[in-house]
Formats: structure tokens, sequence, C-alpha cells
């Protein structure tokens, strides 16, 4: 694959890099690293606009969702 490159010299991407970024690409999360990546892009995103948000709180309304996707109940603090 050959890459037309217009960046200044000091942003050329190292063929190492290159290689790695393909190698990523073909790498699929677990489940369990999906769900991680999600509630941290959830605290992430909302702690910007509002910082009592915490890490407790994503946890918990994201156990709750679950629950509720599988047709439990989530249980009461």
């Amino acid at each position: 694959m050959v890459y037309l490159d217009v960046r200044p010299k000091e942003e050329i991407v190292t063929e190492d890099l290159v290689k790695l970024l393909e190698a990523a690409r073909k790498i699929t999360p677990s489940p369990e690293q999906r769900e991680e990546h999600r509630r941290s892009f959830a605290y992430g995103n909302t702690s910007i606009e509002n910082k009592l948000i915490t890490r407790e709180m994503i946890d918990a309304e994201a156990d709750k969702l679950a629950g509720e996707r599988h047709g439990r109940h989530a249980k009461a603090p």
C-alpha cells in the first residue's frame, strides 16, 4: 500500500508505526474490554460537563442498565 504524504517532515509516520497500526486494526476487543471502554468514554464525557460525576456513578448506572437488558432488576442502593 502506498500513501501520499503531504505533512511536514517532522510529522511523517514511521514504517514501524504503520505496522503497529495495521496490526491493531485486526484486533477485536473482548466484550469485557468493550464494556470497560464504554464506561470510560461515558465517564470522560460526562465529567467534563459535571465535575460531580464519579466513576462509581457510571458503574452503578451501567450495571443497572445491564440488569434491565437481561430482564433483571438492579439492587436498590
